[in-house]
């Protein structure tokens, strides 16, 4: 038998960028689930760093077979948006899936029982919501990038090396200086120095 076999309560928890962390997410949970008697071991955490934009996440992935295996009875999430952004018909399809399947599902802070009588309408709605919310965020990020680069700046994180570092790196491996010693004596990450240089 697998540990997620064993896994009756679990938590789900997801982040959109490696910035985040889950532990706001983590935290909470597990207070809930401390207030129910419930346990969640580490086998007990579905975790992952990935837009809610498409339900085709490995995480997402197993925690659905482990419930359709039938080994996760009760599963813990911080948000619904947490398992999709994607619209309605992605999150219906998927909560009545792991509810069909015998897993109760337990959202911390949307402020609703997922089984009573008008939850499907709730859940219609707020999907929708953040479907809109991920929408905007996105053409806020496009408007943006545009309005940059149309000004002649360039879009994206600033380059580590600025043109004289660079040059300084290059002139030290001309004179056979490894890798290593250029990015200590510059001060720079030896992975960054590489990609700069096309290093192996």
């Amino acid at each position: 038998m697998t540990a997620a076999a064993c896994v009756r309560s679990a938590a789900y928890v997801r982040v959109s960028s490696r910035a985040q962390t889950h532990e706001m997410q983590r935290a909470a949970i597990e207070r809930a689930a401390a207030a129910r008697g419930d346990e969640l071991p580490p086998a007990a955490w579905y975790a992952e760093r990935m837009s809610g934009k498409s339900v085709d996440r490995p995480e997402l992935h197993r925690l659905r077979a482990d419930v359709r295996a039938g080994a996760v009875g009760r599963l813990y999430v911080f948000r619904l948006d947490r398992i999709t952004r994607s619209g309605i018909r992605d999150t219906l399809e998927v909560l009545e899936e792991l509810r069909r399947a015998g897993c109760e599902v337990i959202s911390l802070t949307d402020g609703f029982d997922l089984n009573g009588p008008a939850a499907e309408i709730i859940l219609a709605v707020m999907a929708w919501a953040s479907k809109m919310e991920r929408l905007a965020i996105n053409e806020r990020i496009s408007a943006a990038r545009e309005r940059i680069e149309g000004e002649g700046g360039r879009w994206g994180r600033p380059p580590r090396m600025d043109r004289e570092t660079l040059a300084n790196a290059r002139c030290l491996r001309s004179e056979g200086r490894s890798l290593r010693e250029v990015a200590v004596a510059l001060k720079v990450p030896r992975a960054t120095l590489a990609r700069a240089l096309r290093c192996p």
